[in-house]
């Protein structure tokens, strides 16, 4: 009983960041998982099926909230669901951990963009003008995505909102709830892909109840909040959290000593906490400075 009730924190916790950012329900869940010593396998299947259940919610109240692009989700979720459903089924047997630093380094370089330009680039004029990935952009998009979601245990959130968000006009709350609403298709196709080659006896029925109760309870609370966090502070979260993640990838792929792993997670940290601070802060002065015209102009 207690496990479960770890478990159904766990799909709390990890919706609520997905839901928020856009990203890491599989990888949050899937890491915290691993920490109690389950397989590999077991782990993956109770994710991604409990994600067909929190995508659904979470979709459902990002819409509500009006956080969704509805044309953006229909070119995103076909080529994401073949891609899915190709990786889990066809290519899981192949080692996805050899390809999996170098995705990380190609998103770390992404969200280093994200957080420099919603830190000292982006405008609030920025969201009157919202523009979106064309179709031949989009396709490729959603394929790599469902495809490294599938295969390397998480990536749709994390290839897909960094790459939509690096769009000039996009917002940031947008961005979110359109990635969180199409991941559902996602998660079906990968989830009909893995049970086909595993079977569904690698279900852990309880655990996945358990995840699904937390996520299902975190998803229109992470809705909301997406709704009422400013898009500049958004996006330097958003971006943070991508180069954080794909540190941690990058370090223990690459590096052998792990007690130097310590310091570069506090100096990212460190130079995470000052940007949020200093977006924060921007954004107190833009809200008097808009104040201040308005005043004036009355």
């Amino acid at each position: 009983m207690r496990k479960l009730l770890i478990f159904s924190l766990i799909g709390f916790f990890a919706q609520l960041i997905d839901g928020s950012l856009g990203m890491a329900y599989g990888v949050t869940s899937t890491t915290l998982l691993l920490a109690f010593s389950i397989s590999p396998a077991v782990a993956s299947a109770s994710v991604h099926l409990s994600e067909v259940v929190t995508t659904a919610a979470s979709g459902a109240s990002h819409i509500k909230f009006g956080n969704v692009d509805k044309k953006m989700v229909y070119r995103l979720v076909i080529p994401g669901s073949i891609g899915a459903f190709l990786g889990a089924t066809f290519l899981s047997h192949l080692p996805g951990e050899l390809a999996k630093p170098y995705i990380s380094l190609f998103l770390l370089t992404l969200g280093m963009y994200v957080l420099i330009r919603f830190l000292f680039v982006y405008k609030e004029s920025q969201r009157k003008k919202e523009t979106r990935l064309s179709v031949k952009q989009s396709i490729p998009l959603g394929f790599v995505a469902g495809f490294f979601d599938a295969t390397g245990g998480g990536g749709w959130g994390p290839i897909a909102t960094p790459v939509l968000l690096s769009k000039n006009g996009m917002s940031a709350r947008k961005v979110v709830g359109t990635v969180d609403t199409s991941e559902f298709a996602i998660a079906v196709s990968a989830t009909l892909g893995f049970f086909l080659s595993l079977g569904w006896e690698a279900v852990a029925w309880s655990w996945v109840i358990a995840l699904i109760i937390g996520g299902v309870i975190a998803a229109p609370i992470a809705a909301w909040l997406v709704r009422i966090v400013p898009a500049r502070l958004m996006g330097v979260l958003v971006g943070g959290f991508i180069i954080l993640t794909n540190a941690r990838t990058l370090l223990t792929a690459w590096v052998e000593n792990e007690a130097i792993y310590p310091v570069f997670y506090s100096a990212i940290a460190v130079v995470w906490l000052a940007a949020i601070l200093y977006t924060v802060y921007q954004s107190k002065q833009e809200s008097k400075q808009a104040e201040k015209e308005v005043s004036f102009g009355a």
